[in-house]
């Protein structure tokens, strides 16, 4: 009898002890009703029998007292390698109860019961050995296949709900003992296979709705994220529109201010224009009183006039700046709308690349038909040859034949030149003349045979090429079959591509719906610009009469022009006037709509 290892022994028989408890404690909370307390007995023996089964093999540690051997070192391991298990550490560190690693440990069992998560814990704890082989020997249960297989039968606890008091239970103090009174059973109680099915398909029921819960907070959180990626999309495309927004009304008011500035420096041309008429007018009254000093007061007059004139040249330049800085502001927004067609110009690009996609799955596909259309011809050739291959082996087996009669008949003639000479002894020349008769049939026999040899070589020889060509042609086949799969992945690859082409699709769609609201915006706003910049001055040839007193314009009855309506009015008509702070004298306004009246100079002025 070979002496067994005591550690396996010990393995196995905690392993055992495991599945008795397990299982007693998955029956008994099915007929007690499931949620079980801290007092029940078959889930203090569980806890028992997990507390022995992590402590064996576990590393002794030296202290300053005594030695030391917990299991609450490779437990909060757990929170390193598992995330969700930082809450179940932090909460057992801050137990004010709790004074040793060992009702730590405790109490971390616990916390993960009610959880139902202690199998994934441990399944970390089991898959990561380098790390563990700190804690454990070598030969330990949790570094052999029992652990693994007692992490996999703690996936049955999560049909129990426990509820359980960790805070006032003492667990520093407990001993732990194993009652094996409990798994002891009798006769009357060994059977009901009816219910232990019942159990089972319970159990099965109750894994297979957790696990679909799984996937499905799986693909909420997926959904989420996706959710997220699209607000914050929406966000940034919320915060360009606004940025545009800001930057027409920007425009828009440097555009108010610049007409406002056009405005009072043509108001300012007008008065000093009135003021240097009045003095022309002053002068001509003199002149006509007194003619003496005719040349001077005209060349004074002169000079006036050309001093008014740069002053007008330079007003002229500086509506042409005016006008400049309105054609900088057209050009922003076609710069914004330069961006909108880029956009679109995008979208194009994409929809091609989708075009481009589909043609390359077309070409893939005739490059499928033309491989199938290779290998039905290359199986039709393998038909040829097999059919060649027969024949050749047809022709072989006559071959043989004819040899077999061939040398059959030249034992029979052996056998006749051996009596013939037992016979005729005294006949010998003619026997003689008879056996070199037979010697020329021997040897064309001989001949014959070696003539059938080589062909028989050459058959062999082509056969050989044939079953080359057959090899060849079935690896052309094996390739075929390989190019199949390849086509199949990409036809794959080609459906996930479609997926993700429908999706950019979609939301190149969200895209350019709120790209077509900002560009209808944007478009509002060119309409409402256009309508704010009034409406366009009639020329002097047209504007001979007075709106109101319908009086022919002369020097005396000047002409006023309403920038709001367009209408023409004379000094008369246009007496209303209104004080401006910022200009020293009042401003004449329109009766009509009560805009203010500009004063036409000359034609040239738009």
């Amino acid at each position: 009898m070979a002496v067994k290892d005591p550690t396996a022994v010990e393995r196995a028989n905690l392993l055992n002890m495991a599945k008795l408890s397990i299982k007693g404690l998955i029956e008994s909370a099915l007929s007690f009703g499931r949620t079980l307390d801290s007092d029940y007995p078959p889930l203090q023996q569980f806890f028992v029998v997990m507390e022995h089964c992590l402590k064996h093999g576990l590393k002794v540690r030296k202290s300053f007292l005594s030695y030391n051997k917990t299991i609450w070192g490779p437990l909060e391991l757990v929170e390193k390698l598992y995330p969700e298990a930082e809450e179940i550490a932090a909460s057992v560190r801050d137990l004010p109860g709790l004074k040793t690693p060992l009702g730590r440990a405790r109490a971390w069992l616990r916390l993960a019961l009610m959880q139902k998560k202690m199998a994934d814990y441990l399944r970390c704890l089991i898959i990561q050995r380098d790390l563990l082989s700190e804690f454990y020997e070598y030969h330990a249960l949790m570094m052999e296949e029992e652990g693994a297989v007692i992490v996999g039968l703690l996936v049955g606890l999560n049909v129990i709900d426990a509820n359980l008091c960790v805070k006032g239970e003492d667990l520093d103090s407990q001993v732990g003992v194993i009652d094996f009174s409990m798994y002891l059973k009798s006769d009357d109680e060994i059977g009901g296979k009816e219910r232990d099915e019942q159990i089972a398909a319970i159990l099965d029921q109750k894994n297979y709705v957790e696990e679909l819960n799984r996937q499905l907070n799986s693909t909420v959180s997926s959904l989420h994220a996706r959710v997220d990626s699209l607000e914050k999309s929406n966000t940034k495309l919320i915060e360009e529109l606004a940025i545009a927004k800001n930057n027409i009304i920007k425009l828009q008011e440097e555009n108010h201010q610049l007409r406002s500035e056009n405005t009072l420096i043509l108001m300012k041309t007008q008065h000093h224009l009135e003021a240097t008429k009045v003095d022309v007018e002053a002068e001509l009254q003199t002149y006509k009183r007194s003619r003496q000093g005719l040349d001077e007061m005209y060349n004074e007059a002169r000079r006036q006039l050309r001093e008014e004139s740069q002053l007008r040249q330079d007003m002229e330049n500086e509506l042409v700046v005016q006008v400049s800085m309105k054609h900088e502001i057209e050009l922003a927004m076609k710069l914004l709308e330069k961006d909108i067609h880029e956009k679109q110009d995008a979208l194009i690009g994409l929809r091609q690349q989708l075009d481009e996609v589909k043609t390359i799955n077309m070409e893939m596909y005739q490059k499928l038909q033309v491989s199938e259309d290779a290998m039905k011809e290359k199986n039709e050739i393998i038909g040829r040859l097999e059919d060649k291959t027969n024949q050749i082996n047809a022709t072989m087996k006559q071959l043989e034949q004819r040899l077999q009669q061939a040398e059959k008949a030249q034992m029979e003639a052996e056998a006749e030149d051996e009596k013939l000479k037992q016979e005729y002894v005294n006949k010998s020349e003619s026997l003689q003349k008879e056996f070199s008769q037979k010697e020329k049939q021997l040897l064309q026999l001989e001949t014959d045979l070696k003539i059938e040899k080589e062909w028989r070589q050459t058959l062999e020889e082509d056969l050989q090429k044939e079953k080359e060509t057959v090899s060849h042609l079935r690896l052309e086949t094996q390739e075929i079959i390989n190019l199949k799969k390849e086509f199949l992945k990409l036809q794959e690859k080609n459906k996930q591509l479609k997926r993700i082409c429908q999706d950019q699709e979609a939301a190149l769609q969200e895209l350019a719906s709120k790209l077509s609201e900002s560009k209808l915006k944007i478009e509002d706003i060119k309409e409402a610009n256009k309508a704010l910049q009034g409406q366009v001055w009639l020329k002097d040839k047209e504007a001979t009469h007075c709106k109101l007193c319908e009086k022919e314009f002369s020097l005396s009855k000047r002409k006023h022009h309403c920038r709001n309506c367009g209408e023409i009015f004379c000094n008369a008509c246009s007496d209303n006037e209104l004080p401006l702070p910022s200009s020293p004298k009042p401003v004449r306004v329109c009766d009509s709509c009560h805009a203010i009246l500009i004063q036409r100079c000359s034609s040239n002025v738009p």
